[in-house]
């Protein structure tokens, strides 16, 4: 007899996991999933004939796994996309790949270009000892941060909070310049009350020693054995944005016999013991010998009948972010293309834009036309961007009509010069999202006690961003997948190898 696997989310993690399960015939998998939609926050919200990624996804990892999996679904381009086409740039394909111009089911590959903007100029993200940086500096703060670099290599200061974390790595004066105020904005706190594990987790290895060696090995033109995440220069990505790929792997789900529930929150479990019996589901249970849940850890324990009070303060209290994306869509930018990469109507050639102005609320800007050119309807006349707020569910922000956020956004890309004031706006469109980020302080300092107990309970697996309460990336949540398929189908009681991704002083991505 079959046994029922129920995972909960439609997400990179819960459909990892289903896709492998299915491949075995002993299980009958059910993913359950609230959102009308397959991807998690790595949907793709489609708009008037425009699309929308909410967060920016790049398709890369130094797991072989992860990789020889994407490329199971989609096949790298062949031959060049639209824009390198008609714009005659020289793009890296893919001997007997899809052309993306008859073909759907394709990565595209794509050139990694992100830049901090502040004060009105550009600054390499990450940084980098560039002479456009030097210049853009300014002898003097070059100084300050020199300065201020070495006093932070002769005095160390301990790792209590992420602003040590970022002062040991990069000095006071680049903290404050380019750190201090945009981790505020993203997470609502200053990086002196935030625990350093963020830090640890998306920025392993980076430094101003990092950026030196890179820029050595840049000189002297030798290939480094591996590079870090943030200084990956390549990326695949999907024709139509992230969306695309996670609702492909879903109908293969389906083909290969598993179901995958849209509209279908997950409101309670039935629990015996140590063990769960059900799920609950639209006011039904739905029985279940495995449960793999990618949903909050928040909002799963709310559900568990016998936890204990002290676990479920825990749970209660853990600090997540969220989301607001703004897509506007105008006939130009105002920002000069200073580089030599030709885009069309000379555009900034940015994937994304780190905005550290804190005199505006924004805090990335995405430029949709960079990803993919199949991204918008009319790539060549036309520029969509995304812009990113971060902000608190039920708080002001949060709550403005969606006239009023649009406002706003549109006036503050003015304010920092990315629009003109006579830009034409042709059309809009706002998307919020819960628990995007999960927070790194309050009761975060007691999860190991919530682990321990979520993994006393033997057929339950939690695995992802929101699963883990741990800022994944993409990659990283289909690995804790990997590892729960592993164990199940092995029938370990270890789940510490699920626990474990991301935990790796070395960043994940880095190859």
């Amino acid at each position: 007899m079959k046994k029922n696997i129920i995972i909960i989310g439609a997400g990179p993690a819960g459909l990892t996991a289903a896709y492998e399960l299915t491949k075995y015939p002993q299980y009958q998998v059910t993913v359950l999933e609230a959102d009308a939609v397959a991807g998690g926050i790595s949907r793709t919200v489609l708009t008037n004939g425009n699309r929308m990624d909410l967060g920016g996804h790049r398709f890369f990892s130094k797991d072989q796994r992860v990789m020889d999996w994407w490329f199971s679904i989609f096949a790298a381009q062949g031959k060049p996309s639209l824009d390198d086409r008609l714009l005659n740039r020289k793009s890296p394909v893919v001997t007997g790949g899809p052309d993306p111009q008859t073909q759907d089911d394709v990565f595209l590959i794509r050139k990694r270009i992100s830049r901090i903007y502040y004060k009105h100029n550009f600054f390499d993200y990450p940084l980098s000892l560039s002479a456009k940086t030097l210049y853009n500096l300014g002898f003097f703060t070059l100084m300050q941060a020199g300065f201020s670099y070495l006093a932070a290599q002769l005095h160390k200061l301990p790792e209590t909070s992420l602003e040590n974390f970022y002062i040991n790595r990069f000095g006071r004066k680049l903290y404050s310049m380019f750190f201090e105020g945009y981790t505020e904005k993203l997470w609502g706190r200053h990086p002196s009350a935030i625990s350093a594990d963020w830090g640890a987790q998306r920025v392993k290895g980076l430094s101003i020693l990092a950026v030196l060696k890179d820029l050595a090995q840049r000189v002297l033109h030798t290939k480094p054995a591996k590079k870090e995440t943030s200084l990956i220069e390549e990326f695949y990505y999907p024709k139509y944005g992230p969306g695309q790929l996670w609702t492909s792997v879903s109908q293969r789900i389906i083909q290969q016999g598993g179901q995958v529930l849209f509209n279908s929150p997950v409101t309670g479990l039935v629990q015996q013991g140590n063990k769960l019996t059900a799920v609950i589901c639209n006011g039904k249970e739905i029985p279940a010998d495995i449960v793999i849940s990618s949903m909050p850890l928040k909002d799963l324990v709310a559900g568990l009948p016998q936890t204990p009070d002290p676990i479920r303060h825990v749970a209660q209290h853990l600090p997540y972010r969220d989301f607001v994306t703004v897509g506007l869509l105008v006939d130009k930018l105002a920002l000069p293309n200073n580089t030599k990469i030709p885009t069309f109507q000379n555009t900034v050639p940015d994937c994304w834009i780190y905005v550290q102005d804190v005199g505006v609320k924004m805090g990335r800007i995405q430029i949709f036309n960079n990803w993919s050119p199949y991204m918008v309807k009319d790539v060549q006349h036309t520029v969509w961007v995304g812009l990113e707020y971060f902000c608190n569910e039920g708080d002001d922000f949060w709550n403005m009509s969606d006239e009023a956020c649009i406002q706003q956004a549109t006036q503050e890309l003015q304010k920092i010069g990315i629009i003109s004031a006579g830009t034409r706006i042709l059309g809009t469109h706002r998307e919020r999202v819960k628990k995007a980020y999960p927070a790194y302080f309050d009761t975060y300092s007691e999860i190991d006690t919530l682990i321990g107990y979520l993994n006393s309970i033997e057929n339950l697996y939690c695995i992802g961003r929101n699963g883990q309460h741990r800022y994944n990336n993409m990659d990283h949540s289909m690995v804790t997948a990997f590892e729960t398929v592993h164990a199940i189908v092995h029938e370990s009681a270890d789940k510490t190898p699920i626990w474990n991704v991301n935990t790796e002083k070395e960043y994940h991505e880095s190859k």
